[in-house]
């Protein structure tokens, strides 16, 4: 038995969701329902912009990956968290929020100088979510952040693909993929946005490598990943790069291929208010579904029914009172 069901590496982000409209996204000049990374004058410049705006009310420790792995916990998995934070009030709030959600997340390197990252998540009434995101001390997350240890004493390995945006961060990715093949550890990894997979293919295969054992992401992702644009011609790609993975499909379900066999895992009707977090959220749970056991459909099924879960509320995690009745639900035991 290993100690860590899930190890995650990613960006530490503390996250402000802000609901907007159409008109403020074109004012602002932002594309629509994509990640841009944003320098702070510029991410100072947004808040301006919406300082008359309904502000969710409650931070956050997020990023991608984060996100991911405190739903892996949300379950009652054991996880471990590598990012980078800096010593100032966000960097501090950062970790203890994440050791809160039930994530080992070690940092003895608390008195890094610059700001912590910031995300801010704009909400359009369609429930669509736009992201500009700073960075901060996330930019230098590099090899050095890895912990071998954990990574060695953990089932899985889980990266998120806005690593890509880093020289440094790609170079971790790829070290932290290296251990984890060189000492069995099953690899993961999202492709995490479409602008993403546009702009930085490249750089995401390096992290890839030869083969992961399995990838994440959306059809539209999928669809960018192979240059075409229909579903069987994605499906043939990722298994070039991936021995299993799972496509989010938005209200058509999701399609799951287990190395052998591609299972559909329809979705759960609900109506969505915030769609933040809803990859993320699939992605955890999915994680903790095949790793306590689960089948790919049982485990897809969670994911769905989770993921459906976390768009009908804004922000990116479950409560404990949804987390238990998704679990009676579908009869799962903790």
């Amino acid at each position: 038995m290993k100690r860590y069901h899930v190890y995650g590496l990613g960006a530490a982000l503390v996250d402000t969701e802000i609901e907007v409209t159409d008109t403020d996204l074109a004012a602002m000049r932002l594309e629509k329902g994509v990640m841009t990374l944003v320098d702070e004058a510029r991410q100072h410049e947004l808040l301006q912009h919406l300082s008359g705006h309904l502000v969710h009310s409650r931070r956050a420790s997020g990023g991608s990956a984060a996100n991911s792995i405190i739903g892996v916990a949300q379950f009652g998995g054991s996880t471990y968290y590598s990012c980078r934070v800096a010593d100032d009030e966000n960097g501090r709030f950062y970790l203890e929020d994440m050791q809160a959600a039930g994530v080992d997340c070690f940092q003895d390197r608390s008195n890094q100088q610059g700001i912590t990252g910031k995300c801010l998540v704009m909400i359009t009434p369609d429930a669509e979510r736009t992201m500009n995101t700073f960075l901060g001390a996330s930019a230098g997350l590099s090899v050095g952040d890895i912990e071998p240890d954990a990574i060695l004493a953990s089932e899985y390995l889980y990266l998120e693909g806005y690593l890509v945006t880093s020289p440094d961060g790609r170079a971790a990715a790829i070290r932290a993929r290296e251990i984890a093949e060189q000492n069995g550890v099953k690899t993961a990894l999202s492709f995490s946005d479409p602008g993403i997979v546009a702009h930085f293919k490249a750089g995401l295969q390096e992290m890839i490598g030869q083969r992961v054992d399995l990838v994440f992401c959306n059809e539209h992702e999928a669809m960018s990943w192979a240059g075409a644009d229909d579903l069987d011609t994605a499906i043939a790609a990722l298994k070039k790069v991936a021995r299993q993975f799972a496509i989010t499909r938005g209200s058509a379900g999701a399609l799951l291929f287990d190395g052998e066999n591609t299972h559909h895992v329809d979705a759960f009707p609900v109506r969505a208010i915030d769609t933040n977090g809803a990859g993320d959220m699939f992605a955890g749970a999915f994680l903790y579904g095949i790793s306590h056991g689960l089948d790919f459909p049982t485990a897809g099924k969670l994911a769905s029914l989770s993921a459906a879960t976390v768009v009908s509320d804004y922000g990116p995690r479950l409560t404990r009172a949804q987390q238990q009745q998704i679990l009676q639900q579908l009869q799962l035991k903790r």
